[in-house]
């Protein structure tokens, strides 16, 4: 059986895979206008990103390497609000609800980020 700390490793590990994920089952949802297309292409690297760093940094061989993963996890957290916001949904609801819901989960995660950034220096 695993442990509680474990489990609450992995736990952030698949948060950023869910979100990195879920980015892209809205992306199939929207228009594909010549901007959208842009900015959908940075959203998936930066919601990429997002997870593959903090894998990154659970493996890290030192804590300078541990650091500087997280704080990439949160640059490219803020970089998929950016990209986020600049989706255009053609105020479909549907998608306007599922845009914030990511949105939210972005500013959130970026804020973990800060936080284990804060108790890690």
């Amino acid at each position: 059986m695993e442990s509680t700390e474990a489990i609450k490793k992995y736990d952030l590990e698949e948060r950023t895979y869910k979100f990195a994920f879920n980015v892209r089952l809205f992306l199939k949802n929207i228009a594909r206008t010549r901007s959208n297309i842009e900015d959908s292409k940075q959203l998936i690297r930066s919601s990429a990103s997002v997870a593959a760093n903090y894998i990154e940094a659970n493996d890290a061989f030192s804590k300078k390497e541990f650091i500087y993963r997280i704080k990439l996890c949160k640059k490219e957290a803020k970089e998929s609000i950016l990209f986020l916001r600049l989706l255009d949904t053609n105020n479909m609801a549907s998608l306007d609800d599922y845009k914030k819901y990511l949105t939210n989960e972005a500013t959130e995660l970026m804020r973990i980020f800060g936080a284990i950034l804060s108790k890690s220096q």
